[in-house]
């Protein structure tokens, strides 16, 4: 999708929005995000600095990041919390904008933003929720609440706010009330199920071992009403069902999520090599697997 068009109005994303009276910092982590961190950059031009932290990708995205305006920091991964944390502290604002590279403001959320943040830091509302619309197999989906309006803490000051440090799975930890925006936030899902397939792998290796951390019981009881019971919820419940076929199939690899957890959980307490095994199949996330 080489122009993302804003779900509202049809507009390129970011490119109307005027200058902020509130100096902001856009940060993005990334790895190997050639093919979006120019349009995500490009999205927030009321930025103060726009400050990317890679973890060693071996494709163009440092490069475009920086023909985008962005400074590139070189930083190892250090896992999802750990990592955003460590950009916060590159900051020279107090407040923050954190997107992920496949996200990008619409022009109605742009413009929201740079009308609203004085008015959030003058009533000293510390955070703010983008309510971020999900494009999955090339279209927008529009009743899923999984993808849909999903409202994402990604604005805030940084001495009020910082995130969490699991594995994976992080989120932003703060006190008070939040302000929720009503422009869209765009999040392109992964190009293919290939890719979110991968990344499913991928996210599940890191929280299962958290759970082998904590020593989480097995509970095989359970499968089959959690793989059920996490269908039905997003099928029914959270809407799916109104996106037809891609509601179904969302809502299908949420509950196969929920359940490959337990089950590669089952394998490394049954067969303890497996976990090795399963690490080496993901170098990327080497160090966070094997809990440096």
């Amino acid at each position: 999708m080489s122009a993302l068009l804003d779900s509202n109005d049809g507009t390129p994303s970011g490119r109307n929005a005027t200058a902020c009276a509130v100096p902001v910092t856009l940060l993005v982590i990334t790895y190997n995000e050639a093919a979006n961190i120019g349009a995500c950059l490009d999205s927030v031009p009321f930025a103060h600095e726009k400050i990317v932290v890679d973890s060693g990708s071996d494709d163009e995205t440092a490069a475009i990041a920086r023909s985008h305006g962005a400074r590139v920091i070189s930083q190892p991964w250090l896992g999802f919390g750990r990592q955003r944390n460590f950009a916060a502290k590159l900051a020279n604002t107090e407040w923050i904008l954190f997107l992920d590279a496949d996200e990008r403001l619409s022009d109605a959320l742009a413009a929201e933003l740079t009308r609203r943040l004085p008015q959030l830091s003058s009533e000293s509302k510390n955070v703010g929720l983008l309510p971020r619309t999900t494009y999955f197999m090339g279209r927008p989906m529009r009743w899923y609440r999984g993808m849909q309006r999903e409202f994402k803490a990604r604005l805030y000051h940084r001495d009020e706010a910082r995130w969490s440090e699991p594995r994976v799975h992080e989120s932003l930890l703060y006190q008070g009330p939040a302000v929720r925006f009503n422009g869209a936030l765009i999040h392109l899902h992964d190009p293919t199920l290939v890719q979110a397939q991968l990344k499913a792998l991928h996210y599940a290796e890191l929280k299962v071992h958290d759970w082998v951390q904590r020593r989480r019981p097995l509970r095989v009881w359970e499968w089959g009403a959690v793989f059920a019971g996490t269908f039905m919820k997003d099928y029914l419940m959270r809407l799916a069902i109104l996106d037809g076929a891609r509601g179904w199939i969302a809502a299908y690899l949420a509950a196969h999520y929920a359940v490959y957890k337990r089950l590669r959980l089952y394998e490394i307490y049954r067969v303890p090599g497996s976990r090795t095994a399963g690490a080496s199949a993901l170098p990327r996330w080497r160090s966070d697997l094997d809990g440096e």
